[in-house]
């Protein structure tokens, strides 16, 4: 549903095209109907017309209900579900470094009881193997030979959270730098098959960030795993773009929590 309401904001402009043109032809549909009812005498004319009027209205009035509905979801809906997927993390709250891998703490006091290891058994079915542990994927890791990114390379636009391959599956803070000269905003876009292969708009925000820093939070657990495009797009006052960044990216699903055993 979300995906849908992202798509008529995207495509709202042809939408009121198309509501345009319908609208035109059907109040010229009903004008006519009304100048042909007016203007004849005969009883089966007349109803024809007046059955053509009713019908010109019918359409007329759908259109409109039409056009409250796709500015409703443009002006009202979309941003307010944009708003609430924005703060589902608040910024500040993610504070582990997405890259740094916790090391294991070592306890130099530990004791371990070697009576049941026996070191060079001939008998294969008493030798000690190592049992190879599967573990999840964790924020961070980056998946070799992802696509390269496109339009990184400047100064106005760059990203460093999320990376370029990088599998995301918990809420991220966006890192990088979004500035151009007569700033407007810059907002970010997310484009995969949950968006129907269009980049959809996730936030939007004001203030530039001229040095790398923060410049708002992604939530991916609201879309499914697979394979997507992150976009940082900057404008100026113009509403032009003026830099992007675009970085390759996949959801994963969470990592499920241990279930702790009973004592």
């Amino acid at each position: 549903m979300t995906g849908l309401v992202f798509l008529i904001e995207q495509i709202a402009s042809g939408l009121y095209i198309l509501i345009g043109v319908g609208i035109l032809l059907a109040w010229r549909s009903w004008l006519r109907a009304r100048r042909e009812y007016r203007s004849t005498h005969f009883e089966l004319e007349r109803q024809l017309a007046l059955y053509q009027r009713v019908n010109s209205a019918t359409i007329l009035t759908l259109l409109l209900e039409i056009l409250l509905l796709v500015i409703g979801i443009q002006r009202v809906v979309a941003p307010a579900i944009r708003v609430s997927l924005g703060n589902a993390p608040l910024p500040g709250q993610i504070i582990e470094p997405p890259f740094n891998t916790p090391t294991p703490q070592f306890f130099s006091n530990a004791q371990i009881d070697p009576s049941g290891v026996q070191i060079g058994a001939t008998d294969p079915a008493l030798r000690v193997l190592a049992t190879p542990t599967l573990t999840p994927t964790p924020v961070g890791t980056i998946i070799p030979n992802a696509p390269t990114p496109i339009g990184c390379n400047t100064e106005n636009a760059s990203l460093q959270v999320p990376a370029n391959g990088m599998v995301v599956f918990e809420p991220i803070n966006v890192i990088g730098v979004a500035n151009t000269e007569n700033f407007a905003f810059y907002r970010f876009e997310l484009k995969g098959a949950q968006t129907f292969g269009n980049f959809a708009v996730l936030g939007e925000y004001v203030q530039p960030v001229p040095e790398t820093g923060e410049l708002g939070s992604f939530l991916p657990s609201v879309y499914e795993p697979g394979e997507y495009q992150f976009r940082l797009t900057v404008f100026d006052i113009t509403m032009s773009p003026r830099a992007s960044c675009t970085v390759t990216i996949y959801v994963s699903e969470p990592i499920p929590t241990p279930t702790p055993l009973g004592q």
